[in-house]
């Protein structure tokens, strides 16, 4: 586990679309197996179910995944990204020690929660996440 025993780095997937933020939410904690799971939330389009995002489903998603040891935020398109940015900087929305996640969506929120289910701390977490930019496809 991260440094402080028994704390877990939390994950919120944030998209425009629900059922995007849902899947990937899915698709990751699936590849990342079945033991103890990293908490992954989703928090995907606005509060009544349209496309957009929304603070407060994005603050309610930290605060449910929030163990102690920190939350990483991956982000799909440009206004997700400026909605957790406003988060941050109002610095009492989200659990103290909530990190935006540079990284690819789909890539990064698999890698962001395979290495927290593996119990390393924020900052590898956030590393790996980073790290998918590099993957190749061909």
């Amino acid at each position: 586990m991260s440094e402080r025993s028994g704390q877990v780095v939390g994950i919120v997937l944030v998209s425009h679309s629900a059922a995007v933020a849902e899947s990937v939410a899915e698709l990751a904690k699936g590849l990342a197996g079945g033991g103890g799971s990293a908490p992954v939330a989703p928090a995907g389009g606005t509060a009544d179910g349209g496309l957009g995002t929304s603070a407060e489903l994005i603050t309610a998603a930290a605060a449910a995944v929030d163990r102690g040891a920190g939350v990483a935020v991956l982000m799909d398109l440009g206004s997700a990204v400026l909605t957790v940015k406003a988060l941050l900087a109002e610095g009492d929305e989200l659990p103290e020690n909530t990190r935006l996640v540079d990284a690819p969506f789909v890539e990064g929120a698999v890698a962001a929660v395979v290495t927290a289910s593996a119990g390393a701390d924020l900052a590898a977490v956030e590393a790996a996440a980073r790290e998918a930019y590099t993957y190749r496809k061909e």
